[in-house]
């Protein structure tokens, strides 16, 4: 499991120009799957990702959690992230798991981020456009 974890502020996603999916301060997540992955990878995750202390305290250190802050989770499936590059110029996507599978464990991912803050999403498999102001910039890379 890969997640782009962005802290943001007017995060939204759109399909066929109609916003589907938004979080006004927050984190903007892009999450993909690969095989071998269960429920105790999506729980680990999902804690790693509430209790990342990168929103800034009133010393202006990266200190606070999302949980912290009150801040919510725009999460967008994204099975890119398993692109493998490495032999000519078209992205493999052989590591990226399938569809079917895939949908599964990011609804159960998303319900288990629900359990400590507002998430909202894209809709799997849609041809979608995230817009997202991103704050820092910070962006963390989290692969299990």
């Amino acid at each position: 499991m890969k997640v782009v974890v962005q802290k943001c502020e007017n995060a939204k996603v759109l399909v066929n120009e109609k916003i589907v999916g938004k979080c006004d301060f927050g984190l903007m997540l892009l999450v993909g799957f690969t095989y071998d992955e269960d429920e105790n990878v999506i729980e680990k995750m999902a804690k790693k990702i509430v209790n990342l202390r990168i929103f800034l305290d009133e010393n202006n250190v990266m200190n606070k959690s999302i949980i912290d802050v009150k801040g919510s989770i725009l999460s967008v499936s994204q099975f890119t992230l398993y692109a493998q590059t490495n032999k000519g110029n078209r992205p493999s996507y052989i590591k990226a798991l399938n569809g079917d599978e895939a949908k599964v464990l990011y609804d159960k991912f998303n319900e288990e981020l629900r359990k400590y803050t507002k998430v909202e999403t894209g809709i799997f498999k849609e041809n979608m456009k995230v817009e997202f102001t991103n704050l820092g910039p910070t962006t963390i890379i989290l692969d299990m």
